[in-house]
């Protein structure tokens, strides 16, 4: 067999590991009259279900909350950063403090 002085055929690069699917969880919730999506975590849906039960808000109510002393670029960053505000003060607070005490304190953003 004649000996080719030709260069091999590349190989194909190896194939990236695929991407796993989104975890995070759509849901509706109204703004004030308006209805909009957020997608979360299924840890920060569980925390703000948490959030709504102690403080006897409705999630349309404390997410029109949250929206009314946003800060951030978007509503779903801005519920996480109350998320973590929340839970910080309810750190630094105790079990003395109402949790709808720390809902209006953690939506102006106070926990710095």
């Amino acid at each position: 067999m004649p000996q080719s002085n030709a260069a091999p055929m590349p190989q194909p690069a190896p194939a990236a590991p695929a991407r796993s699917e989104s975890t995070l969880l759509s849901r509706n919730v109204k703004i004030g009259r308006r209805r909009t999506s957020l997608r979360l975590e299924p840890a920060m849906w569980q925390a703000l279900d948490d959030v709504v039960r102690q403080s006897g808000l409705s999630i349309h109510e404390l997410c029109t909350l949250i929206d009314a002393g946003r800060r951030e670029s978007s509503l779903t960053a801005s519920v996480r950063v109350f998320l973590l505000a929340y839970y910080r003060l309810a750190a630094r607070e105790g079990a003395d403090v109402p949790a709808k005490a720390l809902v209006y304190r953690a939506a102006r953003f106070e926990a710095s």
